[in-house]
């Protein structure tokens, strides 16, 4: 079950299934090498995912006292335990306020990612105008935004299967429709697409594609299955059947 967590934070870490990786490969200029960038991700991720472990995750089962329960709290974790972890610090609010900061900018550019990705398929596959498109989803977005700032305030004793607003949203996104989205990419990759076109497109500029059969084994076989076990074990787990 440690495993399992482990592959879904990849999906939120990662924006696997978002739509993000897409928008941001249709903008990438031709010069640029996906080999490269590829490599970048896998670098700069796994830094910041380490630092992380090293420095949050440990702060707040220190503060916790050992609860194990308190790590896997999901958005209450950020929102609710680390501020009580900065509150204990010396110049914790000065440290809290960077903290937060940081959250905001990073909500900011994933989420002009995010819209641009539905704003482009509003446009393509409805014919809407761009600013049509950007305000219905504005709309949208707001409604659902509100919903989740309320679900720990006045909308507190208003739950979904048990759940907050904010954390059924999580629930329903990164266990539910992420995983989905990732088995309709596999197949759309390798079938519809083709593998032939994927090679083509990587070493284009003369770069070797050295885990091709890695990736061709992978993408045809191995991501379908535990992406099919991310889903299958989120559920049972929301649902008591088993206990990540």
């Amino acid at each position: 079950m440690t495993v399992v967590s482990a592959m879904g934070q990849i999906f939120y870490s990662l924006s696997i299934a978002m739509g993000i990786l897409i928008t941001f490969g249709s903008y990438m200029k031709k010069e640029v090498s996906i080999k490269g960038s590829k490599e970048n991700v896998e670098i700069f991720d796994t830094a910041i995912l380490i630092m992380a472990g090293l420095m949050i995750v440990l702060a707040v089962y220190s503060f916790s006292g050992g609860d194990m329960e308190i790590l896997k709290a999901g958005p209450s974790l950020m929102f609710i335990t680390i501020p009580k972890v900065f509150a204990s610090m010396r110049l914790g609010t000065g440290i809290g306020i960077i903290f937060f900061l940081l959250v905001l900018f990073a909500a900011i550019t994933s989420s002009i990612v995010l819209t641009e990705s539905a704003v482009s398929t509003f446009q393509h596959e409805l014919h809407w105008y761009r600013k049509k498109s950007t305000i219905i989803l504005g709309i949208i977005t707001i409604g659902l935004g509100t919903l989740s700032c309320l679900g720990y305030g006045p909308l507190s004793n208003v739950t979904i299967i048990g759940m907050q607003f904010l954390d059924f949203f999580d629930f329903l996104k990164n266990s539910v429709m992420m995983p989905i989205a990732a088995i309709a990419i596999c197949i759309f990759v390798s079938i519809v697409v083709g593998l032939e076109k994927v090679e083509v497109e990587i070493t284009k500029d003369g770069n070797s594609f050295k885990r091709k059969k890695i990736f061709n084994f992978m993408i045809q076989y191995l991501c379908p299955i535990f992406a099919f076990i991310i889903f299958l074990s989120s559920i049972a787990n929301e649902f008591g059947f088993i206990s990540m």
